[in-house]
């Protein structure tokens, strides 16, 4: 066994890697560049080593920068995590010929199956259902207009080294197909230094489920269930779950060992993923092979109580797997939520900044938190901007749902943008809980896109009454302050108005032990009970018995409750001072409706129009490079370009203008 290894990544994947580490009793050695300097991998691992400037090309994806490293630290062997070098034949290569163990599978296997368009052919002549074509390398947007045009509408163009969403694209004419291809080989250069993409049918209405594979170096080769990664957005994952609520035993084991037979003919020797698109017949077919650990690994982890870290790291010792296929037990269910810095109100586009505040549930035997931040960490433009992978486990997928369900409204996240709300919108959405689900699940349910969630009507009676006992225990609080003279004991009044989404609720309540009964328009009695105390962020209680999570933030005339991904803003005010507020004047924000603005901070890769230039809604006006993907800014109407206040190379802040219409 190894007695030193060095992670070749950053974020929540090094900090995973570290903790079986130090079950196992290896020393770590972590690796970082300028922008994660002083980063929570860093301050984990036993040794920290500097490689480089903040972009990835000149730090985490040089492969003589790790070599070195490992020299200078003696580290025996490396491990990848995802992404990065993670799938890079000649990464594996330069270490075995230094000497150093890498801690995934032969350069052969890497080469066979991690390249998208070689392991296409393999799968092919292997006798592995594939989607139908074109599996060579494309060169020029007429070739690959001509090619989609062959295979017919709709297609995908994919980067042959891709992952993660990045130099991905749906095309549904030939326009789409020029732009589409110029956006993924761009991608394609900058995330994976190959430009190389390909082009595929695209299966309506598909699921994305895939396969845990796990081999050594002896031939042995099992698989450990499947995922359910079907809730994508921009073709990248956002909630997982193990098992799949749609394959019954006979799919799940046909796809298990075909995924078994493509590992075995590679010679495949460490922990990988064959993955799937299943139609809704539970036809499916071989879509690629992942040569690394899966971002969603813990979901199967959950489930069968093996840690695959571990597995990885023995299997490059040497060691035998010491699990049979006939060892593999499914228990329970295992969802994931990935946490992003983002904003899905506006199109989920990346967000930056200082995490100002990061809390969430704590970690226990049904909540699972791979994080690799800390509050007053800075998310940068230069990588990947997810903050967690929450995880939850429970004897069925309800109960799994909502564990998970109750973690997001105990999740506090302050200076940046995130989709926490939106994620407590896919579990709770109906189609999702009865286990309906397709990639295309989020664009069918939020068409226009993510506008905030609205809750259910009892629902929000329920946190109107959540909402006053928290003003009457504040109002209680300021009330009862020590240093005031000739104050009287101060007791609550009975009628009271509720303000929600400017609509006032007439609220009549009791106060009680333990908390309030409430009765809103006459309605039936809505008993709260907490042990809440004004400064707390979260309230932990009970709505008629129920249990409920909602965090509280103030504002200066009231509070919000977050809860079940909606934020509601609830004022509670005395009959007289509930008259008054209806005089206040509203204040509206100013029209920016001339302008293009930046939607994230970014780069601009070009500007497409010039000034005066007539524009068509929908035009492509300005490209964007943030967070290793090109946005396309487009004209949400006809005009004319009166200013270009931006230019190509630009560093611009969220909400800079970019152009000015006449």
């Amino acid at each position: 066994m190894f007695d030193k290894i060095l992670i070749a990544n950053r974020g929540e994947i090094a900090c995973r890697v570290i903790k079986t580490c130090r079950k196992l009793g290896i020393k770590t050695v972590a690796v970082y560049s300028d922008a994660d300097e002083g980063a929570l991998h860093m301050r984990m691992a036993d040794e920290a080593v500097h490689i480089g400037a903040a972009p990835a090309a000149e730090s985490y994806l040089v492969i003589e920068k790790i070599v070195d490293a490992c020299r200078k630290t003696g580290a025996q062997a490396v491990h990848p995590g995802y992404g990065f070098l993670s799938e890079n034949r000649k990464f594996a290569a330069a270490l075995k010929e230094a000497g150093i163990a890498f801690i995934g599978p032969n350069p052969d296997a890497i080469y066979a199956m991690g390249d998208k368009i070689e392991s296409k052919k393999l799968a092919k002549q292997a006798g592995v259902s594939t989607v139908p074509g074109f599996l060579g390398a494309i060169g020029s947007p007429e070739e690959a207009v001509k090619i989609a045009r062959e295979i017919g509408y709709p297609v995908m163009i994919k980067a042959s080294a891709g992952g993660g969403g990045k130099g991905m694209r749906i095309a549904r004419a030939d326009e789409e197909v020029a732009q589409g291809f110029s956006s993924a080989t761009n991608e394609a250069k900058s995330s994976f230094g190959d430009d190389r993409v390909f082009i595929e049918k695209y299966i309506e209405q598909p699921r994305h489920i895939e396969i845990q594979v796990l081999g050594d170096k002896h031939g042995n080769v099992i698989y450990l269930g499947e995922r359910e990664c079907s809730i994508q957005r921009r073709h990248q994952k956002v909630i997982e779950e193990a098992p799949s609520p749609f394959l019954d035993e006979k799919t799940r084991r046909a796809m298990g060992e075909q995924a078994v037979a493509l590992a075995k003919t590679v010679r495949y020797d460490s922990a990988g993923t064959v993955e799937f698109i299943v139609g809704p017949d539970r036809s499916f077919y071989f879509l690629e092979m992942n040569t690394r650990l899966q971002v969603e690994h813990p979901v199967t982890e959950l489930i069968t109580g093996i840690d695959l870290v571990e597995q990885m790291i023995r299997v490059a010792a040497g060691e035998t797997l010491g699990i049979g296929q006939e060892d593999v037990k499914l228990n329970g269910w295992a969802l994931e939520a990935r946490i992003y810095a983002e904003d899905p109100l506006r199109g989920f586009l990346p967000s930056t900044g200082r995490l100002v505040r990061w809390r969430t549930a704590p970690e226990s035997d049904t909540i699972r938190n791979d994080t690799g931040v800390v509050e007053g960490s800075e998310i940068s433009m230069f990588y990947d901007p997810m903050i967690s992978k929450l995880c939850s486990y429970g004897k069925t997928r309800e109960k799994a749902i909502s564990t998970l369900s109750a973690a997001l409204d105990e999740t506090w996240i302050a200076g940046i943008g995130h989709n926490v709300n939106f994620l407590a919108a896919v579990l709770d959405h109906p189609r999702f809980r009865a286990g309906n689900l397709s990639t295309n699940f989020i664009a069918e349910e939020w068409p226009a896109g993510y506008a905030g969630t609205v809750l259910p009507e009892e629902e929000q009676t329920a946190m109107l009454a959540v909402g006053a006992l928290l003003h009457i225990r504040n109002e209680f609080r300021a009330r009862h302050l020590g240093g005031k003279l000739g104050l009287p004991d101060w007791k609550p009044a009975a009628e009271w108005v509720a303000t929600l989404n400017k609509a006032e609720y007439p609220l009549t309540i009791a106060d009680v032990e333990g908390g309030l009964d409430v009765k809103i328009k006459k309605g039936k009695t809505i008993k709260v009970r907490s042990e809440w105390k004004p400064g707390q962020p979260f309230f932990r209680g009970t709505v008629n018995g129920r249990p409920v999570v909602a965090r509280v933030s103030p504002r200066p005339d009231g509070l919000r409750l977050h809860h079940g991904g909606a934020e509601l803003d609830i004022a509670i005010r005395t009959p007289r001072a509930a008259e008054l507020a209806r005089l206040m004047p509203e204040k509206l924000p100013p029209d920016m409706s001339k302008f293009l603005l930046c939607p994230m901070p970014g780069l601009v890769v070009s500007i497409n129009v010039a000034e005066g230039e007539p524009v068509k809604a929908g035009q492509a006006l300005a490209v964007v490079e943030a967070m290793k993907m090109e946005n396309v800014l487009r004209a949400e109407r006809d005009g004319t370009v009166k200013k270009i206040k931006a230019k190509k190379g630009d560093s611009l802040a969220v909400d800079q203008v970019i152009l000015e219409f006449a």
